[in-house]
């Protein structure tokens, strides 16, 4: 089967490969958890074909190649098989999974596809279905605004984007661990007591409330639990962190590493903030510096009919982690390159309208990150930032 053009170039929003309806078998699937829906265009078929399976990959397989075969006994010689279905619950696996069958699969962003606006609209898997159908098919002729493909990526990449968000979940962990202790000694009047400290649970009992009375019993043994929870917590994030030292250390030049170790060369940026940036959003295949605004949603969302002229606001469409990272970086950045050129525009800027300073720190943000992206993708060092020595 001939390799489309679309896995060429890279472009989401529309199909570069040429459609040729009568040797091209289309099929979407609306996913759930019990069952898949399953809607088809077969050359020579008139009917709608639509079949309900069991959330079965095999299933999928066998209904596909009756499709073909039906298709072929009309005279329609298949070259060319796609499939799409929206990003959701299940991942990527199986675009991957009909990939490696010789099968075209696409992962449509779910908020790419147009939807009436009714007030109280119809909405079934079957004019689901339907609405895939268009959106996909439109795309597929190359025409823009239809629907928006994702980037599938391989399993590798996508393991490689586990410690750095486990890292983060454990953060939270522990940070709503420590609130939930210190809550409960202000419930009990406890006051200048460091929860935080690795004997801190062995210490509980020495603990007295302003009355002389010790902790009660059953608080006691729950504060016992959550202290213990903390420093199991603290001792995993330090594990996730020494492990990615050793992977950086032994394999410093391997794939998206170099790109890690150059940010972390940017002083104010360590190596969790650089390797959440490089596998995140900067080891992507990224059009412009404005597509990489965009996907860290730090663009943004103006609202224009007439005369009427006003901004909403960020348009937070993109990755989360990524604005959120920025923004955090943008105001340590102004700490660590006071002499940059971003830090002095930023100055300057906030000097004249401090009412703004939060909304020029997402400004910032945007610009800082496409600073990183031209200094890991060109070797750009952005004016003013100082770096440290190489190791």
């Amino acid at each position: 089967m001939r390799k489309p053009k679309s896995k060429i170039v890279n472009d989401l929003s529309r199909c570069l490969d040429p459609l040729d309806m009568d040797t091209t078998l289309i099929a979407v699937i609306e996913m759930s958890q019990s069952s898949w829906l399953v809607g088809g265009i077969v050359p020579g078929v008139e009917r709608q074909v639509l079949k309900k399976l069991a959330v079965d990959q095999g299933a999928l397989l066998s209904a596909l190649s009756r499709w073909r075969a039906e298709a072929e006994k009309n005279g329609h010689r298949i070259t060319r098989m796609t499939v799409a279905f929206e990003a959701g619950y299940d991942g990527f696996w199986l675009a991957r999974w009909l990939a490696a069958r010789g099968i075209e699969a696409h992962v449509i962003h779910a908020s790419s596809v147009p939807v009436t606006r009714e007030h109280r609209r119809a909405k079934t898997d079957r004019l689901d279905t339907a609405l895939l159908q268009r959106g996909f098919l439109g795309w597929l002729r190359g025409e823009r605004g239809h629907c928006k493909m994702v980037a599938v990526p391989t399993l590798a990449v996508e393991d490689a984007k586990r410690p750095s968000r486990e890292r983060e979940t454990l953060v939270g962990e522990a940070t709503r661990i420590i609130s939930r202790v210190k809550a409960a000694f202000v419930r009990l009047g406890i006051r200048g007591f460091n929860p935080k400290l690795k004997a801190a649970a062995a210490r509980l009992e020495t603990l007295r409330t302003p009355d002389g009375e010790p902790i009660p019993p059953n608080t006691a043994a729950e504060l016992k639990r959550d202290l213990e929870r903390h420093q199991l917590v603290k001792k995993q994030i330090s594990e996730l962190e020494q492990t990615r030292l050793d992977v950086l250390k032994q394999a410093p030049e391997k794939g998206p590493h170099a790109m890690v170790l150059l940010l972390a060369r940017v002083i104010g940026i360590g190596v969790e903030t650089a390797d959440m940036l490089v596998r995140e959003v900067l080891s992507r295949n990224m059009r412009d510096r404005r597509a990489v605004g965009r996907y860290a949603g730090l663009t943004g969302a103006p609202d224009e009919s007439g005369s009427k002229r006003r901004e909403k606001g960020l348009a937070r469409s993109g990755n989360a982690r990524v604005r959120r990272g920025m923004i955090q970086l943008a105001w340590r950045f102004l700490r660590f390159q006071q002499d940059s050129a971003l830090a002095r525009w930023y100055r300057q800027r906030s000097a004249e309208a401090p009412s703004m300073r939060k909304t020029l720190i997402v400004a910032l943000a945007r610009k800082l990150l496409i600073a990183l992206w031209q200094l890991v993708r060109d070797g750009v060092v952005p004016e003013g930032v100082r770096l440290r020595a190489a190791a």
